[in-house]
This record gives C-alpha cells, sequence and structure tokens, in this order.
C-alpha cells in the first residue's frame, strides 16, 4: 500500500494544566473519509488545528506523503494542500461571494484584480456545491447554511489534497446535508482524503471508510465503516456501553406561557397562537428557515415582536424586552452560544452569575458568585478547574452549553426557552443536559425548545409544534411523533 497521505504517529500536545493530546497514533490516505469521534474535550480539535499549523506538537512526529514536515502556520498547511473547515464560521462578512473563495490568493492581473476570471471559477466551485449563489453577493447576506457550505468551497478552490471537516453539518438543512455527502463522495473519488468530524453518529455511519475514536487526547479505538454500529462507536468514545436517558412523560400541569397572535418581522403576515404548560417540554420542529428561531427570539424580546399578547403564568408581559421577560420568568438559552449566550474572555463564574448578579455596595458579591458556581458545577456536572475561575473560552462545547443553561436556571425560570439546546455536544452531554431538562420538567419547569436533529425532537418532547414558513402548521402529540409525520407538516403538506 502506498504511503499515508497523513500521518502522525506518538503526538504530543499541552496546554497550561492540560495535557490535551498523549502519544496519538493517526493515518489517513488518499481516498478515504475517516471519521474521528469523540466526546467534547477528547482532544480532536487539538488534533486537527496540529494537522492545520495552528499548533505546533511537543512531542511525536508529523508526516505528509511519508515525509517528516513541520508546519510554519496554516498558510503553509494550505499550499502543502491542508485545509481545515471550522465549526464556527470563519468568512469575512463584507466580502462578496468570490471574494470570500478567494481571499489570501486573488487573481490579478498586472496590479489589479482579475474579478471576472474570479467570478468564472467561483461559479464552478458554486456549482459543485449546489449552491445557488451569484458570485457578486455579499457573504453577510447568506444563511448560515450557505455560509457553511461556502467555508467547504474555499477548500475546493484551493484544490487541497487533505480536507478536515469539522461538523460540517452542523448548520445544514437536510437538503443541503445530502448535498455535501454527495461532494464528499466525490472527493474521495478524486483521491483527495477526508477527515470528517461530527457527533451525529448517523452521519458517520453514512459516509465513513474508517472510524478513529479519541478519549481523554488518547487513541481509545478504531473501527472500518462497515463495523461502526452505534453502539459500537459510544463504546469507544466513552469507555463503555452508554445509554441515553428514555423520554419520561410529563403531565401537564397549570398554563405557563401563553402566546396570542404574535407576529415577527421575519414573517409579519402570519400570526402565531400556542400554550405550554408547567411541567411540559414542547418540541418545535420545522426546516431552516421556517420561523423557529425568530419566533423564541421574539417572544423573549431579542427581536421585535410587531404585535399580539404573551402571558406568563397567567400575567401579560409588559413590554417586549430580554429585561421585562426575565423579570416574568422567560430564560433564553439562544443558538449560537458563542456570540449570543457566553462572554468568552470571563470565567465560569462570572458567566453563571451575569443574569442574577449581585453586589455589596458597589462591588461584586463574590461569595454569591462562588455558591452558585459551585451548586451549577455540582448540578449540571460542568468539567471546569479552579474553583469556577477557567476562562469560558477555553472549554468544551458540552461544558459551554452547560453554562448557558446554568446561567439562566439560576433565575429560577418559570419558562426555559432553549434554541439548539445540544447542537455541536457530545454523546454523554447530550444525555446529560436532556436527563437535567426531564428533571426540571418533573419539578414544574415549563421548557419550549427548537432543534433541527429529528432524533431529539421524537425523544425529547412531550408534543411537538411544527412549523412553515412563519406559522404553525400543526401539533403532534408523543403517540403521533414520527418522522415522515413531522416532515409532512414542515413542508406544508396536511
Amino acid at each position: 500500500m502506498a504511503a499515508p497521505l497523513l500521518e502522525v504517529r506518538g503526538l504530543g500536545k499541552s496546554f497550561p494544566g492540560v495535557v490535551a493530546l498523549a502519544g496519538v497514533d493517526f493515518t489517513l490516505h488518499g481516498g478515504e473519509v475517516v471519521a474521528l469521534i469523540g466526546e467534547n474535550g477528547a482532544g480532536k480539535s487539538t488534533l486537527m488545528k496540529v494537522f492545520a499549523g495552528l499548533h505546533r506538537p511537543d512531542a511525536g512526529e508529523l508526516l505528509l506523503d511519508g515525509a517528516p514536515v513541520e508546519l510554519d502556520g496554516p498558510a503553509d498547511a494550505l499550499r502543502r494542500g491542508i485545509a481545515l473547515i471550522h465549526q464556527e464560521l470563519n468568512l469575512a462578512e463584507n466580502l462578496t461571494v468570490a471574494g470570500a473563495l478567494f481571499l489570501g490568493a486573488e487573481l490579478r492581473r498586472g496590479p489589479f484584480l482579475a474579478e471576472r476570471e474570479m467570478a468564472e471559477r467561483a461559479r464552478d466551485v458554486l456549482a459543485r456545491l449546489g449552491l445557488d449563489v451569484p458570485p457578486n453577493r455579499l457573504v453577510e447576506s447568506l444563511g448560515p447554511g450557505q455560509k457553511q457550505l461556502l467555508e467547504i468551497g474555499r477548500a475546493l478552490r484551493a484544490n487541497a489534497r487533505v480536507i478536515i471537516m469539522d461538523e460540517p453539518t452542523s448548520s445544514l438543512t437536510g437538503v443541503e446535508t445530502e448535498r455535501l455527502m454527495a461532494v464528499v463522495d466525490e472527493l474521495r473519488s478524486q483521491g483527495v482524503g477526508i477527515v470528517y468530524i461530527s457527533h451525529r453518529l448517523a452521519e458517520v455511519q453514512r459516509i465513513a471508510d474508517r472510524v478513529v475514536a479519541l478519549r481523554d487526547g488518547r487513541n481509545s479505538g478504531e473501527c472500518s465503516g462497515a463495523e461502526a454500529s452505534h453502539d459500537r462507536m459510544v463504546a469507544m468514545m466513552v469507555g463503555r456501553e452508554f445509554d441515553a436517558t428514555a423520554r419520561t412523560p410529563h403531565p401537564p400541569g397549570e398554563l405557563a406561557l401563553c402566546v396570542r397572535g404574535l407576529r415577527t418581522a421575519a414573517f409579519p403576515d402570519v400570526a402565531v397562537d400556542f400554550d405550554v404548560r408547567a411541567g411540559e417540554i414542547v418540541g418545535i420542529a420545522g426546516l431552516l428557515g421556517a420561523g423557529r428561531s425568530e419566533l423564541l427570539r421574539a417572544l423573549f424580546g431579542a427581536d421585535r415582536a410587531l404585535a399580539g399578547t404573551i402571558e406568563v403564568a397567567g400575567r401579560r408581559l409588559a413590554g417586549h424586552e430580554p429585561s421585562a421577560a426575565a423579570a416574568a420568568g422567560l430564560a433564553l438559552a439562544p443558538e449560537d452560544r458563542k456570540s449570543q449566550g457566553l462572554v468568552l474572555s470571563m470565567t465560569v463564574a462570572e458567566n453563571l452569575s451575569l443574569p442574577t448578579l449581585r453586589r455589596r455596595g458597589r462591588f461584586v458579591d463574590r461569595g454569591y458568585e462562588q455558591r452558585l458556581c459551585a451548586e451549577s458545577i455540582a448540578n449540571l456536572g460542568i468539567a471546569a478547574t479552579a474553583g469556577g475561575g477557567q476562562v469560558v473560552g477555553t472549554l468544551s462545547g458540552g461544558n459551554q452549553q452547560k453554562i448557558v443553561l446554568g446561567k439562566w436556571l439560576a433565575s429560577e425560570p418559570r419558562v426555559l426557552l432553549l434554541d439548539e439546546p445540544t447542537r455541536g455536544v457530545d454523546v454523554r452531554a447530550r444525555a446529560e443536559i436532556h436527563a437535567r431538562l426531564h428533571e426540571l420538567a418533573g419539578k414544574g419547569l415549563a421548557v419550549l425548545f427548537v432543534s433541527s436533529e429529528m432524533e431529539e425532537v421524537l425523544t425529547l418532547a412531550d408534543r411537538v409544534l411544527v412549523m412553515h414558513q412563519g406559522r404553525i402548521a400543526g401539533e403532534l402529540a408523543q403517540s403521533e411523533l414520527g418522522e415522515e409525520a413531522v416532515m409532512r407538516l414542515a413542508v406544508g403538506v396536511a
């Protein structure tokens, strides 16, 4: 067999107080898709950043085409044919689509940009992705799924031989995901090596030739794609068979949230009516662009509601402002935890206390802050060090998501609004979050959540509201739930 396209042997990498990688081995051949799986904090991102030249290893060696190499930063990695597609989008929003695709590798004619040639080449890349947008369109006008595909297009434009995809479908619709799978199949047939990182194990089964698992910065298992059953992959990641928490029925109590005639800017001509009762977990399903996130944001006052009334526990919400919503007992964990849910430069303790901040005169009550932090770490299983003094930006996605939940649970809300509550978190963190939500619902908390993952909708919700083009197309009780039933309503079929 030919030498691996990319290989690491005995790779080690440490940060202050943390051993991120310890003796990791990994190989990737041309024309192969290797899925890299593991819990949040297992070392996947660190390994990918070594491949992409963002980190220098402390031990071991990196080989490209069988020869040892030392990468001098991301630009050097890209010149050698290694492209990393980040989970967090990294696009220049003020550029055109063509400009974003060629950023750093612009085509020129003398001192001038060859804009016509870049636009033509951009059209070819966009066609391969099935992305129907003009090259002169501004990036800031694209939707999340379109931006994710554009990130992938940058790697295609660079003719990379190794493409690292970190949670590439987290913002994609079902149709866009299938198109991405077709692109991956095409690249594999052309001899490109692909490292595919995903917490969506069904995707891994669909696309991977091999599956490699990391746990606590070390290799913890490997199998062929044909052998990659759901249970085997979970066992490789967590070290044992791991059963997700079964759905617990929640008998509805008193009316907690009553919404009548609510209109949002996204769909100004459509009015929404629904109720949520204490002790219920109600899911909101629908396709990307159906107005699900906009509905939650309007309920909390993060986006302006054009009309309608909102009652919390029988009392009408006075004014559509986040402060009024929070005072009435509403809490919102937004879709984008990094830009909207957390202050990444602040500590765990500081983030957890933000909505309920207490002062002693002009000073923050540090005693309260530390007590709250200790309780949240214990109740939610947050893996944080230094008694909550760790900077939130250094934590895994699963732990960050738990902090977003914890800071609002400290306010003792009546209704918890969750937008994609487990996006980008691993199987263990997902089960822990679900278990906590079941526990809270059992104590009378009303939960209203949006999720793009059908499995989460079907297993977590007591009932589901399905949205289509801004309206509630139908409601399904737990006994009626099924993928086909949800999808029929989501696409507007009665």
